[in-house]
């Protein structure tokens, strides 16, 4: 059975593989800030400044996905426009996600600065995380609109099918991220020690150069110049942004659906306590790690199906989403053993907490069970945003996190008395649910749009 499968999919395995690669490596690059940031802080200032650090990536989380799920936007137009040959499309589409974007960007960071710092002194944290929450947000507000340039690029460029650059610059990003945070957390070469607003001024750095080298690789390269005869850095037209926006906007809330479940499911233990918190954002940081792997995945899986949609492939197509699907069971499969299995070390990583390592390693076998299902709706999700198909599956994270997810995990946490474990076990359901119904959904797509061709 595994030999047949094997051999009728192989050339499909390698096309995803080569495109997926580099694309996970810049995905991981969007997570590895934050998980750097997590680290730094938990190793060199302590418990409350990690927890401080949980309170904001669960708070600008919800901000962030939302301007990265408008600029998604961009990707599937561009693989169509690609496998249609039509090159000046791409360029147009270009200039439009571009203002888009920038908009975009300066929107996210006043709702930060008006919004969020505004009300973060009265949901229920505790007052020393909150003081140290504060400056560390504020930074990444400043952050938010060079990101939304460098997604621009970035997406423009692997719609295009050219994903290695971009996965080369995050990962020089990171390095550098990492190397000021530490001396910037720490207080080295005569810097005060600054504690967790140390990794927001580098986080700022890091994403602001990161937009610097990626629109000079593309307007640059060679490799563009075909694709650029059309783009004009001013140039805005009503149709394309409307089409860009179509997609991108749901998108966005899929994203802010799945991720504000999260984010709740933070603010809700921070109720419970500090340990409990931190312990949190050590088990979602993980988890949330092998998920960008697995988006990359989802994006490739965009990206090929866009091209054979714009081809009118409808097999090739099919046969393209469903290989996606079986690398990501693999790879998932193999992080939720690793999960269980080194459930007592991996924690160890981030703290030197006792109380916090216990409940993390708790939580991380929860993760465990969750990655199949985290890894299979973010699929297809991928697969169903290249064919163009994005409000039925918006509606389904909806129901899936917010109507399933968390109110079963408020209930067994509270109600039932399992605590932190019992929002997890949440969490969980509704992960499993949203990858049921996104398959069944990628399964009737599919096959009407090969019916077209038969009748």
């Amino acid at each position: 059975m595994f030999q047949t499968l094997f051999t009728k999919y192989k050339s499909y395995y390698k096309e995803n593989l080569i495109l997926a690669l580099p694309i996970v490596g810049s995905q991981i690059g969007h997570m590895a800030v934050h998980m750097a940031d997590s680290i730094i802080v938990g190793q060199f200032a302590g418990t409350t400044q990690l927890a401080a650090v949980s309170l904001v990536n669960s708070l600008f989380m919800l901000v962030l996905v939302l301007g990265l799920g408008i600029s998604y936007g961009l990707t599937p137009l561009i693989a169509q426009a690609n496998g249609r040959k039509d090159n000046n499309e791409c360029g147009k589409l270009l200039s439009n996600s571009l203002i888009i974007n920038i908009v975009t960007g300066l929107f996210l960071y006043s709702l930060i600065h008006f919004g969020t710092l505004a009300v973060i002194d009265n949901i229920g944290q505790s007052p020393d995380v909150v003081f140290h929450a504060k400056p560390y947000l504020g930074y990444l507000s400043f952050s938010i609109v060079p990101l939304m340039i460098f997604q621009t690029f970035k997406q423009f460029a692997e719609g295009l099918g050219f994903t290695l650059q971009a996965m080369l610059i995050s990962i020089f990003g990171n390095i550098l991220n990492i190397i000021i945070g530490i001396i910037l957390v720490k207080g080295m070469f005569g810097f005060e020690p600054m504690g967790v607003k140390g990794v927001g001024i580098s986080t700022l750095i890091d994403r602001t150069l990161m937009a610097i080298v990626m629109a000079m690789y593309v307007l640059r390269s060679r490799n563009f110049k075909i694709f650029l005869k059309e783009f004009k850095i001013y140039a805005i037209d009503k149709i394309r942004s409307i089409q860009i926006i179509r997609i991108g906007a749901p998108v966005a809330m899929q994203y802010i659906f799945e991720i504000s479940a999260f984010s709740g499911a933070a603010i809700i233990i921070g109720t419970i306590g500090t340990a409990p918190q931190a312990a949190h954002q050590i088990a979602i940081n993980l988890a949330a790690f092998t998920y960008m792997i697995a988006s990359g995945v989802a994006s490739s899986a965009t990206i090929k199906t866009g091209n054979y949609l714009g081809q009118r492939s409808f097999t090739d197509l099919r046969c393209s989403a469903i290989a996606s699907y079986h690398v990501v069971i693999a790879f998932m499969t193999f992080t939720a053993i690793l999960f269980v299995l080194a459930n007592t070390l991996l924690p160890y990583i981030y703290t030197k907490d006792i109380e916090v390592i216990a409940i993390a390693a708790q939580l991380l076998i929860i993760a465990g069970f969750f990655q199949l299902f985290d890894g299979t709706q973010v699929v297809g999700l991928g697969v169903l945003r290249g064919i163009g198909d994005v409000n039925i599956p918006t509606i389904i994270t909806f129901l899936s996190y917010w109507v399933i997810g968390i109110p079963l995990g408020y209930i067994l946490g509270f109600y039932f008395d399992l605590g932190v474990k019992g929002i997890w076990y949440g969490l969980t359901f509704g992960l499993l649910t949203a990858s049921i119904l996104l398959f069944l959904r990628f399964q009737f797509k599919t096959r009407q749009l090969i019916s077209t061709t038969t009748t």
